[in-house]
């Protein structure tokens, strides 16, 4: 993986950490042999924390920061409402 594209994530982990309004959710990307991944951490009312990697592939490395952030905003979602749904039971 070449600088530009590790600068690339860095600047999507800033701009998520800007937009998420959810105190309760803290993002981190990580480089795993070369890998990025975002790890997600996601704290419940009742204090439990749940966590979830979420692998960019490298077919996504091309795209735009803007539209790597719609991705990983919308998985960051769907994690969210998985652990909603189990802890909640879907309220």
């Amino acid at each position: 993986m070449d600088q530009s594209v590790k600068e690339k994530f860095k600047r999507l982990e800033q701009e998520l950490k800007d937009v998420m309004v959810n105190p309760d959710i803290e993002v981190e990307f990580h480089f795993d042999n070369d890998m990025p991944y975002l790890k997600v951490r996601y704290i419940t009312e009742e204090h439990q924390v749940h966590e979830k990697d979420i692998e960019i592939s490298p077919d996504n490395w091309k795209k735009s920061v803007e539209e790597l952030k719609d991705y990983v905003t919308f998985m960051i979602e769907q994690f969210m409402e998985e652990i909603d749904s189990v802890e909640y039971g879907g309220e």
